[in-house]
């Protein structure tokens, strides 16, 4: 699986941006997808991650109820919808793919990075 992540941009506090990930390959109905965000001089962090069918989530308490994971297998394509973004945001996200849920969630186990997108909040 091949991902490759967009939507990344300069953005006002408060404001909204929804990241996309698209995959190539036949088998990305069968992974469990994430996002994880890596801001300058820190370290990489989970974000958010969805099951492979989309019905379970799961999301880091600093984005709960500002940003939604949702995925569309249909078009190998998973989203993340930034709501209310603040200037701790700003990072570059990297979509990822692993087994399970909790592979991404509990272990850290990823078989697939993309390359990552910059999402820029400013004051």
């Amino acid at each position: 699986v091949q991902l490759q992540a967009s939507g990344g941009g300069l953005v006002q506090a408060g404001g909204s941006l929804r990241l996309s990930c698209a995959a190539s390959g036949r088998t990305f109905s069968s992974y469990a997808m994430g996002w994880f965000r890596q801001a300058p001089g820190k370290e990489r962090e989970f974000v958010a991650a969805i099951s492979w069918g989309g019905g379970s989530t799961y999301y880091a308490d600093s984005v709960k109820g500002r940003f939604t994971i949702t995925r569309d297998n249909a078009k190998s394509t998973m989203y993340l919808q930034m709501d209310s973004l603040k200037p701790e945001d700003t990072a570059v996200y990297y979509c990822a793919a692993g087994l399970t849920i909790g592979a991404i969630v509990r272990d850290n186990r990823l078989d697939y990075w993309g390359q990552g997108t910059l999402v820029t909040v400013s004051s």
